[in-house]
């Protein structure tokens, strides 16, 4: 029975994500949703939008925390990393206002994976090499990024310009589809390639099965050759990485500018959907997606003006469905069996 649950998580994801998408077909390519505001609230392509561009950072930390946990490291500092890398971003833009404005956000973004990837290889450093533990390592990796952004963080410095949309000749022209799926900004596309690149790693190359193999058996994996540390190291590198874009996202294609405290848990959020997503690339995106549209459908209630549900009401639907949906398959999901523990050669050494 639960083999059976464990299988039938990614199924139940993909029949939501068909139905939302007849449903948004149908409000917006035919006349059912122009007399009726609360399909248009729910389907409308406003909506839609605002549901992909919500749940870009969300699925780059929940990529972030399959790269790690799949090695067998709890990555709990994804906000934190999200947070550093976000604030990266801010003070690289500001400091090349001068320059072209592509130049200096392709410069912004480098500063997110770098500072990113940086707050990855201590999460590393204290979980491998002096034994943390790994969700103490997280929070610490949270409170440094909060305190150091808080305290650097000039308030007077603005960050001038950010990417705009690139509509795709030809596939931005089909009715709703293409104007939710390509017609973009370029770190919006970048994630959704990067879900398809990092599951054809995870499971169709020598490196993702070593990877697998370090977080499910590194013993046995350690006999046949692989270092298992090394590839600990290495993941959680990319997957600081990555949640370092998560923030340069924020920064550089969402609001603009830097906001103390600006990722609002999305570090969490991501967590649950890595787990709703039962680990798995596709899984995670379509769990992020879901808690995207909880946070678009917060935003168009407040924009419709609906009065008749409280407001701090609207604004906790995100926080409650991501709640509900992880205590709901916590026990029905298998993380990997050596996630958390830490793994000594035969020798004790590193």
């Amino acid at each position: 029975m639960s083999k059976r649950r464990y299988h039938i998580t990614p199924y139940i994801i993909g029949g939501l994500i068909v139905i939302f998408v007849v449903m948004a077909l149908l409000v917006n390519a035919t006349p059912l949703g122009a007399s009726n505001v609360w399909l248009r609230v729910f389907f409308g392509v406003s909506a839609l939008n605002f549901t992909l561009r919500a749940s870009v950072p969300l699925i780059l930390g929940a990529m972030s925390g399959i790269l790690c946990e799949r090695t067998g490291i709890i990555n709990i500092g994804i906000e934190g990393m999200m947070l550093a890398g976000a604030f990266a971003a801010f003070v690289a833009k500001t400091g090349t206002n001068s320059w072209p404005l592509m130049n200096s956000l392709l410069f912004g973004v480098a500063a997110a994976l770098a500072v990113g990837g940086a707050m990855g290889w201590l999460h590393a450093l204290f979980s491998i090499r002096y034994r943390m533990d790994q969700i103490i390592s997280g929070t610490v990796l949270i409170i440094l990024a909060t305190g150091v952004s808080s305290y650097l963080f000039n308030r007077d410095a603005v960050a001038e310009g950010k990417f705009g949309s690139l509509a795709i000749p030809g596939l931005s022209q089909i009715p709703v589809l293409g104007e939710v799926l390509f017609s973009n900004p370029p770190l919006t596309y970048t994630t959704l390639i990067l879900v398809v690149v990092i599951h054809i790693a995870l499971f169709y190359t020598k490196w993702g099965l070593r990877s697998r193999a370090c977080g499910e058996h590194p013993r046995a994996a350690d006999t046949v050759g692989i270092n298992v540390n090394r590839f600990r190291y290495m993941n959680t590198i990319i997957g600081g990485m990555l949640a370092g874009l998560a923030g340069g996202f924020l920064v550089l294609e969402a609001v603009g500018q830097f906001q103390e405290g600006m990722t609002a848990g999305r570090g969490f959020i991501s967590l649950a959907a890595m787990i709703f997503g039962n680990w798995m690339p596709f899984g995670a995106m379509g769990a992020a997606l879901l808690f995207g549209y909880t946070q678009a459908l917060q935003n168009e209630l407040l924009l419709a003006g609906v009065t008749t549900v409280p407001r701090q009401f609207v604004s906790m639907i995100p926080y409650v469905v991501t709640i509900v949906a992880v205590s709901g398959f916590v026990g029905r999901v298998r993380a990997p069996a050596a996630e958390g523990k830490v793994y000594e050669t035969e020798g004790g050494s590193e």
